[in-house]
């Protein structure tokens, strides 16, 4: 560069001089006119020519500017007004431009902590580094994971959105075993894809086993006393993860992003699928998936993906090949042992009677109990599934066998009652919203709110009455006034002719010619002397 300012000044400098220099620094031959231009006022620029000179007035973000910031969600346009509007009430200094302010945002700050202040942690997240866990031995470490499949299936008449429950083992991506429900699960779903994951006879697959570690994410479902006391009986260790760290159970985050985009994308129903127009409504005329078809098609693709998928990580091996030659022991359970394990106590020791096992106010029988009247017993159940429970002896923990409810409703008689409900709820909330409802006139100066909806006098008078005379039956009481005396010529229990009161006096003199009891006004028959009237 010396060289060339050099020429400069003698006027020998040629442009061809200037272009080899800017190949030989891999830079524009335009750069090298501008370094040249700096360097004729500066010595700096023309030891360390491309090198910013260094100014120590030169605006960085302070504190103030981040929390501006994300109070705007990023927008540097509105940070700048607030900081210039700050200034003029003399309340700090008057701001740079806002492309001076723009590129000391993106020098001082990094990538995430910008996407952070403008989106949230979320944002902030997807700017961060992750190590990859190491892959370890099969049954090493399971991934549990619910997820709500983006597909409308007909439940019985009703569009609904399934849930699945699934494990998966970390080392081959192998899906353990897998649990539907049409509805939002629960503590019977994580214990209903355990045994599918646990055992290994069909139709759950070759793939099972226990595993020594399964990790989870603070679902109340996963942590529950059933859950827990299961996975404590079977020996198997849970780590509970933070909150809001889906980061560190990739593998089963992988799957649920996976089965959407690979499988779910494709089925009628789909929710997300792009449609034309303003309105992402569903066409009128598709035609759901019902419950068990849906079933069917998820258990066939977990089927290929454990058989047939070839993930990049396993190098041409299916997760089911990865899993089967690995030579790490499996340890196993026996189906009965692990059918006990995974029911719910009752924590109750009960006695067999005439009518069956008592649980929940209901009569539970089995042909087996037959002369096991009188033994004491305990009972284990499947959360929600009321229809049949476990007995087991109470004195040592022998199973006797299952019991169902003695007098169980038709399935007729269940669905009228679901209608019936439904049918209550549905006008109970309709009631609510019409009572909660509120509107207000809309306003273009400030002002107080104006309600709108006009009552008469004499709504509001009928509205009130009848609230005060609700609140009159609440806190009426029946036993004030004790019932009249029964007939001379009954037998009367003492116990009951103590709570009576006998009748007044008959007033001959104002019968008139009627010969009985006067009911005037001065007879109250319907109280006793001194008493209320």
């Amino acid at each position: 560069m010396r060289r060339l300012l050099a020429l400069r000044r003698e006027g020998k400098l040629a442009t061809r001089d200037v272009r080899a220099m800017a190949e030989t620094l891999g830079v524009r031959e335009r750069a090298v006119w501008k370094w040249l231009a700096a360097a004729e006022h500066d010595e700096a620029a023309a030891r360390a020519p491309g090198e910013r000179t260094r100014y120590y007035g030169r605006f960085t973000v302070t504190a103030e500017v981040r929390a501006l910031l994300g109070l705007w969600r990023g927008n540097v346009a509105a940070v700048h007004r607030e900081l210039t509007a700050r200034a003029a009430r003399g309340e700090g200094e008057p701001p740079p431009s806002i492309p001076t302010l723009h590129r000391a945002i993106r020098r001082d700050l990094t990538a995430g902590e910008r996407a952070g202040l403008a989106g949230g942690e979320g944002e902030a997240r997807k700017h961060d580094v992750f190590l990859a866990q190491p892959r370890g031995w099969r049954n090493q470490v399971w991934e549990t994971d619910h997820v709500q499949a983006p597909v409308l299936v007909d439940v019985e008449g009703t569009a609904l959105r399934p849930w699945i429950t699934w494990f998966v083992d970390c080392a081959t991506n192998t899906i353990m075993g897998v649990a539907i429900t049409p509805g939002y699960p629960s503590r019977e779903s994580v214990l209903a894809a355990l045994r599918a994951a646990v055992l290994r006879q069909e139709p759950f697959g070759p793939q099972g086993g226990l595993p020594e570690k399964v990790r989870v994410d603070r679902g109340r479902d996963f942590l529950s006393k059933t859950v827990a006391a299961a996975f404590g009986a079977l020996v198997v260790q849970v780590e509970d993860l933070p909150a809001y760290t889906p980061h560190l159970k990739g593998t089963v985050e992988g799957l649920n992003r996976a089965v959407e985009s690979m499988f779910l994308a494709a089925l009628p129903g789909y929710l997300r699928q792009p449609r034309p127009g303003r309105r992402r409504a569903r066409p009128k005329d598709e035609v759901l998936l019902d419950f068990e078809g849906f079933t069917a098609r998820l258990l066939g693709w977990v089927e290929w993906w454990n058989t047939s998928h070839r993930p990049e990580p396993l190098k041409g091996k299916s997760p089911l090949q990865a899993w089967e030659a690995d030579p790490t022991p499996v340890r196993e359970v026996s189906p009965e042992e692990l059918w006990t394990f995974t029911l719910e106590d009752d924590g109750r020791v009960r006695v067999i009677s005439t009518r069956g096992v008592r649980f929940r106010r209901r009569d539970y029988v089995g042909p087996w109990m037959s002369g096991l009247a009188g033994t004491g017993v305990r009972v284990r159940f499947m959360p929600h599934h009321d229809h049949r429970i476990e007995v087991f002896d109470a004195t040592n923990g022998r199973y006797l066998g299952p019991a169902t409810i003695a007098d169980e409703a038709s399935p007729e008689q269940i669905t009228a009652v679901r209608t019936a409900r439904a049918a209550r709820s549905r006008r109970l909330s309709k009631d609510l919203t019409a009572a909660q409802r509120e509107r207000y006139a809309a306003v273009t100066r400030p002002g107080k709110p104006q309600r709108l909806g006009a009552v008469s006098a004499v709504e509001a008078g009928e509205e009130l009455a009848a609230a005060d005379w609700a609140d009159l039956s609440r806190l009426a009481l029946p036993d004030l006034i004790p019932p009249s005396a029964p007939p001379a010529e009954w037998r009367t229990p003492p116990a009951l002719a103590a709570r009576t009161r006998h009748a007044r006096p008959t007033d001959t003199a104002g019968s008139g010619d009627r010969g009985g009891p006067s009911t005037g006004p001065g007879t109250d028959s319907g109280a006793t002397e001194g008493g209320p009237r």
